[in-house]
């Protein structure tokens, strides 16, 4: 997606470890019209299957995820990592390691938000080594209900989170293709 590879270009900043801060417009403060872009992009993308329900991960998936849900007319929930007191309700669970954090959280999702038999397309605004989204795509499971994709708003192709979801059998787009974070500068895989 040319628009957001130039937001990134433009205003990303390439940290030490291979990590990528966006916080400018996508994971601190939100850019609505970008957010919007993107999740018209995931809707094109995605239009060829059904879809019912739209999931993401607290905090930097939920702009990208409502605005998906939004232009596929479904409903959308997140995970939560920290459960509420008010959580009270039978609820599924799965821990994801978070690399740019470097730590384990549990990932919680209410039995009712996500129902059995549905189509669900799994949102994310990073992929680094997939634990996100896998994780997510287990909670899908568990609830009795089908992957319908994983859209992705950044990836770092260079490494493993692509072909571990590959591997394990989800369809995956994503809109923006990181080759390479070198010298301060960011590098995106060529398209063919």
């Amino acid at each position: 997606m040319d628009l957001l590879e130039q937001r990134i270009l433009e205003e990303g900043i390439v940290l030490p470890g291979n990590v990528l801060k966006v916080d400018s417009f996508l994971n601190h403060q939100i850019d609505p019209q970008l957010s919007m872009a993107m999740g018209e992009e995931f809707a094109d993308l995605f239009g060829d299957v059904e879809i019912d329900r739209v999931l993401t991960v607290e905090a930097s998936g939920i702009a990208i995820g409502v605005t998906t849900a939004l232009k596929l007319g479904v409903p959308m929930v997140f995970a939560r990592k920290k459960a509420s007191v008010l959580m009270t309700e039978p609820a599924y669970t799965e821990q994801v390691y978070s690399y740019t954090k470097k730590e384990t959280s549990n990932i919680t999702v209410l039995k009712k938000f996500l129902p059995a038999g549905e189509k669900v397309l799994i949102i994310d605004d990073f992929l680094a080594n997939g634990e996100a989204a896998l994780g997510l795509a287990r909670l899908v499971e568990k609830a009795g209900s089908q992957v319908a994709g994983i859209g992705i708003a950044i990836e770092k192709a260079f490494q493993n989170g692509h072909q571990k979801i590959l591997d394990a059998g989800y369809r995956l787009e994503a809109l923006a293709s990181v080759a390479a974070l070198e010298n301060g500068k960011v590098e995106f895989v060529e398209e063919d």
